[in-house]
């Protein structure tokens, strides 16, 4: 298997957009060759402390967005190939819509699995 993780950071007025563009993304990549999974990820709370990691606590739930709203895509494949392939398609057709709502360019992280 092979797995791109990838952090967005979005303009909090596009977060409307931006949330459908991922739902068309994720149906476009799902209907490809080689792609098992899509997951896109709203971070919408955070850990208080590693204390209270420690001692089994709640996340705390974010009530406000300063200046961004984080997005994460998981996304998993059946091989590197697959990967170069399907990411030309979806750059060929998304990459203007991506770009208007973000705020920087996302962090990629790309890997095979260990366990």
């Amino acid at each position: 298997m092979f797995n791109e993780i990838c952090i967005y950071e979005a303009k909090i007025n596009k977060q409307e957009e931006i949330e459908t563009l991922m739902r068309e993304v994720a149906d476009f990549y799902l209907a490809q060759d080689g792609v098992l999974d899509v997951k896109y990820i709203k971070r919408t709370h955070r850990q208080k402390d590693f204390n209270a990691v420690k001692e089994g606590e709640l996340p705390v739930k974010l009530t406000r967005q300063i200046g961004k709203i984080t997005y994460i895509l998981y996304w998993v494949l059946d091989s590197e190939e697959a990967h170069a392939r399907v990411s030309k398609l979806g750059l060929e057709k998304f990459y203007k819509r991506w770009t208007r709502c973000l705020t920087t360019m996302p962090k990629i992280l790309l890997g095979e699995n260990v366990v």
